[in-house]
C-alpha cells in the first residue's frame, strides 16, 4: 500500500490552491473578457453574476461590491465586457470566482454606453417629446447659467445689447465641469423660476464627453425638463450633443445663437414695425377717408337729397288729407252741436215765455200803477221840482235864501236858477 502521507485532504488542497492564487502576481490582478450572464442576483449595493466565453464552454462567477459607484453604465445579460479583478477561492466549497474592481463594455466607451442607456430610458418615458415652451418675444430679464470665467456670458451679453438693449442679462454663475458641476447647476436652475426670469440660457464651451458629462446627468436633465421658464441650451460646439439639449425648449450651436433665440424681436425690428404700422395707418386712413367721401357723394347724389321735398311730399299729402278729414269732422260735429243748441234754445225760450208770462203781466200792471204816481207824470202836468243847495228838494220857501243857486226840474229837463227875492202869496 502506498504511504498515506502523500495524500492531501480536500481542505489542504483548497488551501494550497488559494495560497497560490493569492501569491501569484498574475492571478492577483486578472484582466478578463467575456459576456455577462445570470445577471439579476443583486443584493443591495453588490452585484452578482457570471462571465462566460462567447462559445459558452467556460464560465466563472463574478462579484462587484458597491457597483453603483464603480459603474457608469447599466450591465445587461449578453453584454460583452472587459473586467479587472482578482481571483478568489472559496474554501468550504472549493469553488472559485473573480472579485471585480472595474468593468467596462468591450468595444464601447462606458460613458458613451451610459449616455445611450439613459437616453433610451428617458425617451421611453416621453421626456424628450414633451411640448416645448414658447420663447417670449420681448424678454425683460434673461438668466445665463454658465461659468463666470468663460466666454459664454460675454457673447450672450454683447448679442443681447446689440439686438434688444432694454433686456437685462443676469449671470447665475455655476460650475460646468467636474464633480461639483451638477449640484451647482441644479442650485442655479432653482433660482430661475423663483426670481421670475422671462428666458434662461444654460451652457458652456466645447470639450470632450467627460468635460460635458454634467449636462448628461439624469438629475440635471429632469430639472431642465420641469423648469417653468423657457430655457435655451448651448452646450459645447455645434457637433456636440447632450441630453440637456433634448429637453431644452430650444438648442443653439453657439452662445451668440442662443442670445439671438432669446431675443426673437430686435430693437430694429420694433423700429421697422413702428414705421410699417405708421405707413399702414396713414394709407388706411386715406383709404377710409376716400371711401367715406365716395359714400357721402353717392348719398348726396340720390334724388332724395337733391329734391328733399320729395321726402315729405307723401307725408304732406297725408297731413292735408287728415286735416281735411278733421275739418269736415269738426264742422259736422259743430253743426250737430249748433243744431242741438238751437233746438235747446227754442225749447228754453218757449219754456221761458210760459214761465215769465204771468210775471210779465204782473210787472206791466205794477208799472202802470207806478206810472200813475210817477213824479215824471206829475211833471208832465206842469209841475216843477226845485232843488236847493246840497241838491235837496225844496218843499217850502223858508228853505231858500236870496242868492241861493237852485235847479228846476221839468218834465223835459233841468234849468239852473238863482233866488233873487221873495214874493208875497
Amino acid at each position: 500500500m502506498e504511504e498515506t502521507s502523500k495524500y492531501l485532504t480536500v481542505q489542504a488542497l483548497t488551501g494550497y490552491l488559494k495560497a497560490k492564487f493569492d501569491q501569484d502576481p498574475y492571478l492577483g490582478k486578472v484582466y478578463l473578457t467575456g459576456e455577462i450572464s445570470n445577471l439579476g442576483n443583486r443584493k443591495g449595493n453588490h452585484l452578482y453574476f457570471s462571465i462566460k466565453d462567447p462559445n459558452g464552454k467556460a464560465v466563472i462567477r463574478a462579484t462587484m461590491f458597491s457597483y453603483q459607484r464603480r459603474l457608469k453604465f447599466e450591465p445587461r445579460d449578453g453584454m460583452k465586457v472587459m473586467a479587472i479583478g482578482r481571483v478568489q477561492i472559496y474554501e468550504p466549497s472549493g469553488s472559485y470566482s473573480i472579485i471585480l474592481d472595474q468593468m467596462t463594455p468591450d468595444g464601447v466607451g462606458d460613458l458613451f454606453l451610459a449616455l445611450e442607456q439613459l437616453k433610451e430610458k428617458l425617451t421611453k418615458e416621453g421626456l424628450f417629446s414633451q411640448e416645448k415652451k414658447a420663447i417670449p418675444a420681448l424678454p425683460k430679464k434673461i438668466a445665463v447659467i454658465t461659468s463666470p470665467t468663460g466666454a459664454v456670458v460675454e457673447d450672450v451679453a454683447k448679442t443681447v445689447e446689440r439686438r434688444l438693449p432694454q433686456a437685462q442679462v443676469v449671470l447665475l454663475p455655476a460650475v460646468v465641469q467636474g464633480e461639483g458641476a451638477v449640484p451647482s447647476l441644479l442650485t442655479q436652475l432653482d433660482k430661475v423660476d423663483q426670481l421670475g426670469f422671462d428666458t434662461a440660457i444654460i451652457g458652456r464651451g466645447g470639450g470632450s464627453i467627460e468635460d460635458l458629462w454634467a449636462f448628461n446627468d439624469e438629475r440635471l436633465v429632469r430639472k431642465v425638463a420641469a423648469l417653468q421658464t423657457p430655457i435655451i441650451a448651448s452646450v459645447g460646439h455645434e457637433t456636440d450633443n447632450t441630453l440637456v439639449d433634448y429637453v431644452a425648449d430650444r438648442r443653439a450651436a453657439t452662445p451668440t445663437a442662443a442670445a439671438e433665440l432669446a431675443t426673437p424681436i430686435t430693437k430694429q425690428n420694433l423700429v421697422d414695425r413702428v414705421f410699417e404700422l405708421k405707413t399702414r395707418l396713414v394709407v388706411a386712413g386715406q383709404q377710409t377717408v376716400q371711401s367715406r367721401q365716395a359714400y357721402l357723394d353717392q348719398i348726396l347724389s340720390r334724388p332724395i337729397m337733391t329734391q328733399p321735398d320729395r321726402l315729405y311730399t307723401a307725408y304732406q299729402q297725408e297731413v292735408d288729407h287728415l286735416v281735411s278729414r278733421l275739418t269736415r269732422g269738426f264742422s259736422q260735429d259743430l253743426d250737430q252741436k249748433k243744431y242741438a243748441f238751437d233746438r235747446a234754445g227754442s225749447r228754453l225760450a218757449q219754456q221761458q215765455d210760459q214761465i215769465l208770462r204771468p210775471y210779465q203781466e204782473a210787472l206791466s200792471l205794477a208799472a202802470a200803477k207806478l206810472d200813475l204816481v210817477s213824479p215824471l207824470k206829475i211833471l208832465g202836468s206842469g209841475y216843477t221840482i226845485v232843488r236847493g243847495p246840497g241838491d235837496k228838494v225844496v218843499k217850502k220857501t223858508t228853505d231858500l235864501a236870496v242868492g241861493d243857486q237852485i235847479h228846476l226840474t221839468f218834465a223835459d229837463g233841468q234849468v239852473p236858477a238863482q233866488v233873487t227875492g221873495e214874493e208875497d202869496d
